[in-house]
């Protein structure tokens, strides 16, 4: 090979590499692009979708108590991205009217059972106590995938509700109070609970939990 045709072959891997490192450049940008904007319309509508909340509830003198046990991207919980994309299309599809996730029936236990694996991991100091005998406080929990979409909402997410499974099924006929005004968007949230457990027990999950 003589010196030019070195020079017009070198010549030519250069413009191909090139070429691919500035496509690279360009997909990058149109993802970080579509990206920012999709975190700027979800803060703005304050829809966080992705997002997995651990709630748990309960009833303290008479006031209904809301506390995050933990909080994960859905992908965490879920595994892997089609059944992320399930679970994300049904919490956009939930409505004030039913907040629990319109979930296939024959589905419903495997994400659910997602979901037990994460708190049953958070609680295992819990079950270890108890497996070796020593003293431990447990209770028997349900877990429920909802969407509240109350007018009044300050945000949207994806939220694992966690409760005392003798709690739900025999809430109170009378409110109990709230914490915080809009706590009673959780509160209408529990008592649909309560009468969908009856119906369709198999969008719950039931636990314990030792503490």
């Amino acid at each position: 090979m003589n010196l030019p045709e070195l020079f017009k072959m070198l010549a030519s891997e250069i413009q191909q590499h090139i070429v691919k490192v500035i496509v690279g450049f360009v997909l990058m940008g149109v993802g970080w692009f579509i990206g920012h904007r999709r975190a700027r319309h979800n803060w703005t509508k304050r829809e966080f979708f992705d997002r997995l909340n651990f709630s748990l509830n309960w009833i303290e003198e008479g006031t209904l108590k809301l506390r995050t046990l933990s909080e994960r991207h859905c992908e965490e919980i879920f595994l892997n991205k089609p059944a992320t994309e399930v679970v994300l299309k049904a919490a956009r599809a939930a409505t004030e009217a039913n907040p629990i996730l319109s979930l296939s029936e024959k589905d419903y236990w495997y994400y659910l059972n997602s979901v037990l694996n994460e708190l049953s991991e958070q609680f295992a100091t819990g079950h270890l106590k108890k497996a070796q005998g020593q003293p431990v406080s447990s209770a028997i929990y349900l877990i429920c995938l909802t969407c509240e979409a109350a007018a009044d909402l300050r945000m949207r997410k994806v939220r694992a509700m966690v409760i005392q499974k003798s709690l739900l099924t025999n809430l109170p006929a009378a409110s109990p109070k709230l914490e915080r005004p809009h706590h009673h968007i959780r509160w209408t949230t529990l008592k649909f609970m309560a009468s969908e457990y009856q119906k369709r027990p198999y969008q719950f999950l039931e636990l314990e939990l030792s503490v």
